[in-house]
């Protein structure tokens, strides 16, 4: 829907803006409050910027270690009242994430021995334990 509010906003010095709202099929005052709320979406796109930065800064000190949880309780000890969600949301769409180990557990796998094949014939294959 950005898209159509914003050809409105491009067209509007041309054409009336209660005919263009006709054609496309949205509300005039639909347009008008998304013009009226550009403002805040600016003013929050430069905050998210800023943010990032902090972001970027605590997850490079951290080795590329720290997540969302981690990065959000360091924001929150420097002094920054943020949502964790926003945390979540900023790091995701920038493509900054935490390391996550993950360490190997003895599900009974199959092992492949190098010996020959059993007299069961499982040709060299037994369940672990």
């Amino acid at each position: 829907m950005n898209e159509v509010y914003a050809f409105i906003e491009a067209e509007k010095t041309t054409h009336n803006v209660a005919l263009l709202c006709r054609l496309l099929k949205v509300a005039r005052s639909s347009f008008y409050a998304w013009v009226k709320a550009t403002k805040a979406r600016t003013a929050r796109q430069m905050a998210d910027d800023a943010l990032t930065h902090e972001i970027t800064v605590l997850h490079l000190a951290s080795r590329g270690a720290y997540g969302v949880p981690r990065i959000h309780a360091e924001l929150r000890r420097l002094g920054h009242r943020i949502n964790r969600k926003r945390v979540e949301r900023v790091m995701r769409e920038r493509g900054i994430a935490g390391v996550t180990l993950k360490f190997p557990r003895d599900l009974g796998h199959v092992v492949v021995t190098p010996r020959g094949p059993d007299p069961a014939g499982d040709a060299g294959v037994s369940r672990g334990a």
